[in-house]
């Protein structure tokens, strides 16, 4: 042995790289083998006499709830009659319901049949209704005796809410026929073309978004999940299924009280509610509600112990708001999480301290399975350095329904990681030393609204289709806490009707994408490049009173 070789070799400094390799090291075992509907049919047979979802305000079968068993027989029923009306393996089903017995049935017996859920908004405009139908291939379209009338289409459809649909005798599983790899659902968000874009995700990315869930925010039977997220937004889907492979039950909210804070305490309160959602905008207005209470009130919250918020960015304010409100009085505690449609839901989360000291709330770090990168001009940024967040792992879309161009325009190879594909998001972060990402805002014209996704270039060519708009350009506005503002700045040929006009909007967009203001211009401002300059337009009316 030379005299060298045993000198203490000093310690290599961890560079920044060495640290995001290991803030990515979330590998995790997870039930890969499995679909979806296998995870809540195991629960059936663990205990079907348990109660799986309650909904009083649907009278369709006179009870106000529904055990794991009678649940699973009726969807079973469905999943028959639509194998019969010719659905097969990967087939995209449509589902036109309102918050009731019928969306979870129709639900599970889509994925039953082998078929793929897509989600249809009954109230959202006729002809954003028909290309989403088209563009999808669906043959077979679920609904309710109520939304049947709101919507056109020329396919096979079948009632949820007739007798009819429930007399057929086969009531066990029927014989399963996908794999993980098969799709679950299709969601349409907003697209900058005009168009909606349909997003694919598969089985076995949902079961890797539940089982993270369930492995860092455990639930059991006993626990309550409040089901009010409308369904075409991506966050129900956590909701609509996390309950169903744990044994915990789920309550669906009648439509419309989400926005009430009022009902939704009530709600709380009846049904001992211990999980929900909220988007920031929404939390903050719940929060305003609760401030001022009495004691009864908070007492009828006594059983929340985990809120989750997403969708939005959230506030240091909403935190503060949260912690004073509700963090000592129960053991509610706010997690904030991440992620777009893209990438199954959420990518990050991030547990809200409860102590107040601080500037920024972050939104976390990776769940199992999934790797995120910071990336500007094809290279990893230094940590603190900002970039657009790209995302990795089992999460990933398929990618765009018959858009093969914008799938590989938005799925791309990894410049760091050679080989490996990563989805752009667009979305300007940075990475924290503690290895948590900050989020930093949009690098397109993108936003988010109540968690809905809208990209303000499909309300501009919208707006431009009408006669006498010679051009617009549309921007958003926060008007206080809990309300944001679609404005829109028109440069017209001659003065113009707005009534006319919202119902132009009306007529092609959902109602939560019409601009609330309108402001006439004599021209866009522009940058040097000439592209709008946003930031030169003149304050909104409506922000001066």
């Amino acid at each position: 042995m030379s005299s060298t070789s045993s000198i203490a070799q000093p310690l290599q400094e961890e560079t920044d790289q060495d640290q995001i390799a290991r803030f990515n090291d979330t590998a995790h075992p997870f039930p890969d083998n499995v679909t979806l509907y296998a995870l809540f049919e195991a629960q059936v047979a663990k205990d079907g006499s348990a109660v799986a979802v309650v909904c009083e305000h649907d009278k369709t079968f006179g009870t106000p709830s529904l055990t794991f068993a009678e649940l699973n027989a009726r969807a079973n029923q469905v999943a028959y009659l639509l194998r019969t009306a010719g659905v097969a393996r990967g087939d995209v089903v449509g589902l036109a319901v309102e918050r009731s017995f019928s969306m979870i049935i129709g639900l599970l017996g889509i994925l039953k049949a082998g078929g793929a859920y897509l989600p249809i908004a009954p109230d959202h405009p006729a002809d954003r209704i028909r290309y989403v139908l088209q563009d999808a291939g669906v043959r077979v379209l679920l609904t309710q005796t109520k939304t049947a009338q709101l919507v056109t289409f020329d396919g096979r459809t079948i009632d949820l809410e007739s007798p009819e649909t429930y007399s057929g005798e086969q009531k066990q599983n029927p014989p399963a026929i996908n794999d993980p790899g098969d799709l679950a659902y299709v969601i349409y968000t907003s697209g900058s073309t005009g168009r909606p874009k349909g997003v694919m995700i598969e089985h076995r990315s949902v079961v890797n978004r539940l089982h993270w869930m369930q492995s860092a925010y455990p639930i059991a039977p006993g626990d309550v999940i409040l089901q009010k997220t409308p369904y075409y937004f991506d966050v129900s889907v956590w909701e609509l299924f996390w309950w169903a492979m744990t044994g915990a039950t789920l309550v669906f909210l009648r439509p419309g009280a989400e926005k009430i804070p009022m009902l939704l305490v009530d709600a709380i309160r009846r049904h001992h509610v211990t999980t929900m959602h909220f988007v920031p905008s929404m939390l903050n207005a719940f929060l305003e509600y609760l401030d001022g209470r009495d004691a009864a009130t908070f007492a009828g919250l006594a059983s929340l112990r985990r809120v989750f918020a997403s969708g939005e960015a959230l506030m240091p304010a909403h935190v503060r708001k949260f912690n004073q409100l509700l963090a000592g009085k129960s053991e509610a505690r706010l997690i904030n999480l991440y992620g777009p449609t893209e990438a199954t839901v959420d990518v990050t989360y991030f547990d809200c301290p409860t102590e107040n000291n601080f500037e920024r709330i972050p939104i976390g770090r990776p769940v199992h399975n999934t790797r995120l990168y910071v990336i500007k001009d094809g290279a990893a940024t230094p940590i603190g350095e900002p970039g657009e967040l790209c995302l990795a792992g089992v999460q990933l879309a398929r990618g765009y329904l018959n858009n093969a161009a914008l799938t590989a325009e938005k799925f791309t190879d990894n410049p760091v990681n050679p080989g490996e594909r990563i989805y752009r998001t667009g979305d300007i972060a940075r990475w924290l030393p503690d290895g948590n990402i900050e989020y930093l805002g949009r690098e397109d014209h993108q936003v988010k609204i109540r968690g809905l996704r809208i990209e303000l270039g499909e309300i501009e060519n919208t707006i431009r289709e009408f006669p006498g708009v010679s051009d617009c350009v549309v921007i958003v506005k926060r008007y206080s806490e809990s309300v944001i503002l679609i404005v829109a700045y028109l440069v017209e040929k001659a003065p113009i009707d707005r009534t006319r006009l919202k119902e132009h909007l009306k007529q092609r967009l959902p109602e939560y994408m019409v601009p609330s203001h309108f402001e006439r211009i004599e021209e866009i401002p522009l940058t040097p490049t000439g592209k709008a300059d946003r930031k030169a337009l003149p304050e909104p009316e409506i922000l001066k009173k």
